[in-house]
């Protein structure tokens, strides 16, 4: 599902991503982990196609970055830093505006069942810039599941949220994977990820330094692999 060889990635004489080669399976889980600086934020953007490659080739679902990025991001669901929502706009018009964008037909009851699930539903007709933090970062994943993507790349989703929104979002996450679908996600709850992703891998000197099974990780925890890893 996603295939990306020698990645490079410049900012100037920075050299952020060093040749990085990554694959991923349809359906896999992988949680992409790292010390900050890592580059994890800019291979995301890279895959989500927000940002180009310096060199390296980048492949998702048989189509190429950045040349086939139109075609990619309908198939890519993206959680990033930034929300990507619109203030003026109700929390179910930013959906209905993005269902619009995705071709969805008739997509009122799949954007109610979208509402219901992130815990927002009796907010929905109030403008986004009245959300705290945490509920826009709910809204944000309503907004990414909403198309049911074959691709979910989430870039620490945790960020900002309360325990019961992160309860929503384990929820959210288990049944996108149980779905089949694949997803990618940075974060820094090795805790957390632990119980959610199926392989992880630790992203350090712009090189993926290690990568491991969740059937593999038998005999030793995350965090025991994580330092190994950095060592």
């Amino acid at each position: 599902m996603i295939e990306v060889r020698r990645l490079v990635k410049l900012f100037g004489v920075k050299q952020v991503l060093r040749g990085l080669n990554f694959h991923v399976e349809p359906g896999e889980f992988v949680a992409l982990l790292g010390p900050n600086g890592a580059g994890k934020t800019t291979f995301l953007r890279i895959l989500a196609s927000l940002s180009r490659p310096t060199a390296g080739s980048v492949w998702i679902g048989g189509y190429a970055l950045p040349s086939q990025a139109a075609t990619v991001r309908c198939r890519l669901g993206v959680v990033t830093h930034q929300p990507l929502l619109y203030g003026d706009l109700t929390a179910e018009e930013n959906l209905r505006f993005y269902a619009r964008l995705y071709g969805l037909e008739d997509a009122s009851a799949r954007i109610t069942s979208v509402l219901e699930l992130v815990g927002l539903l009796p907010r929905r007709a109030d403008l986004v810039r009245t959300f705290s933090r945490g509920m826009q970062q709910r809204l944000a994943i309503g907004r990414a599941i909403l198309h049911d993507p074959d691709v979910l790349l989430f870039d620490e989703p945790y960020t900002g949220l309360d325990q019961d929104a992160c309860d929503m979002l384990d929820t959210v996450l288990r049944e996108v994977a149980a779905r089949g679908r694949t997803v990618v996600m940075t974060s820094h709850d090795l805790a957390r990820v632990e119980t959610l992703a199926s392989r992880f891998d630790v992203l350090s000197r712009g090189v993926i330094a290690a990568s491991i099974s969740r059937h593999d990780l038998t005999g030793k925890n995350l965090l025991d692999f994580y330092r190994e890893a950095l060592a």
